[in-house]
This record gives C-alpha cells, structure tokens and sequence, in this order.
C-alpha cells in the first residue's frame, strides 16, 4: 500500500463557507488511516482574478505552497476542484518549463523562501481514496450502506478537464465518483449533467446563466429518479 500522508489543502471554500467538507474530510480520513498534514503558512491558490490578472503572480503563490508541501516531503491532497486544475495546470508546467520555475524560484529565494525542485504531485480525495488506499480497503470500513439510495453524482468540470492535464482521471465519462458511490452501496444515477459545469463562476457576472446551469442540472437528475446529488467540488456544492 502507498504511503498515505499528504499535505491537506482544503482551499478557501472548505475553510469558510463549506466548513462541513473540511470536518467531514478529517473524519473519514482519520477512519480510513490517511494522514492529514495541515499547511498553516498556505495561501489562497489564486485561481480567478489573480490568475486573470497577473498570471506570474498566481505561478509564484503556486510554487510557494508547493515548496511548502515538498518541504513536508508530501503530496497534496484537496477537496476543491478549482484549486485542483488551478495546481495541476501550474505544476505541470514547473515540470515542462525549467526556466519558468527557475523565474518563479528566484522570486521565492529574494522573499525568503525555499525553492521549488518539482517533486510533488497534486491530487484530489476521490483519486487518493480509490488509487492510493483502494476501494476494498474503504469497503472495510463501512458500517451502514447506502442500499435503496439513488445518486446522482456531479463530478465538476475543475476535476476533468482539460483532460490532457489530468493522465486519464478526467475525460468525458470519469467514474471515480461512480466506483465510490457503487462501494458504498448506492445506486448510481446516470443523467445528462453529471460532467458538466455547475456555472459557479458565472454566479455574480451573470445570475440568469449560472441559475439555467446549476437548476438544469438538478432537475435533470431529478427527472432520472435520484434522490440526492454528491459532488466532490466545494464550489459546486455551493452552486
């Protein structure tokens, strides 16, 4: 089994609005025997303005947290979506463009900061619980299935595309939410929304589009027969 310790990067959302995901993040994994390191000297990823604004900005905030995590000697884990492709993206191209991370280092080392080699990798909870401990292994831990419950999962664009960015875990059929939820006992609800955008970022710019996406999506998993929807996105929960 892999060694199953991570720097624990909830993003902004799990800690303020969503705090429920964090606390139920902590209490799953601690059953589960996973690790959770807290990063308390991380910021925000920088996904949205800062990303839009100056994107040297948010790569040099990117590196800095992953300094932090390489420092610890783990790999991050996160709930958020948004801060997952935001990660992913910048990590990859620290990884692809040495003279990028050699910018970005140089940045670091004049704020005191310890430069970032390249050796960590960021995932989500749904990958870590399925790849790295094993869905036999949450299986074990189950005490009161979700037999007669039919879900309807929502994967949140953030998590699967790009899907070159994301080695296979994305795509237009994902099923790490499904085989989790097939796990746990429940019925797995098929519909048209389920990797699609919940139109979070359209929530303040255009209420009228982020209403037409997020309510579609819910009715049309209503209209599929499910009686609740799961998603493994902070954001989307709130959409």
């Amino acid at each position: 089994m892999k060694e199953l310790e991570y720097a624990y990067y909830p993003g902004c959302a799990a800690k303020q609005i969503q705090i429920e995901a964090d606390l139920a993040t902590r209490a799953v994994s601690e059953k589960l025997g996973i690790v959770l390191h807290d990063m308390p000297k991380a910021s925000c990823c920088g996904a949205g303005n800062l990303q839009e604004h100056d994107l040297a900005a948010a790569l040099t905030v990117n590196a800095r947290i992953f300094s932090q995590a390489e420092e610890m000697g783990k790999d991050i884990l996160t709930i958020c979506n948004t801060c997952l492709q935001t990660f992913t993206m910048a990590n990859r191209r620290f990884k692809e463009e040495p003279e990028l991370l050699a910018k970005v280092n140089s940045v670091l080392e004049k704020a005191g900061v310890r430069p970032y080699q390249g050796t960590i990798e960021i995932k989500h909870l749904i990958w870590v619980l399925v790849d790295d401990l094993g869905l036999d292994k949450v299986k074990e831990h189950i005490k009161a299935p979700l037999n007669g419950l039919r879900v309807a999962p929502f994967y949140g664009c953030h998590s699967i595309r790009p899907q070159e960015i994301f080695d296979g875990k994305g795509g237009e059929h994902p099923l790490y939410l499904d085989d989790i939820l097939n796990t746990l006992g429940a019925e797995v609800i098929d519909y048209s929304g389920k990797d699609k955008c919940c139109g979070f970022h359209y929530m303040l710019p255009n209420e009228d589009e982020f209403l037409s996406m997020s309510g579609g999506h819910s009715l049309a998993a209503k209209d599929k027969g499910a009686d609740i929807m799961v998603s493994p996105c902070t954001l989307c929960d709130m959409a």
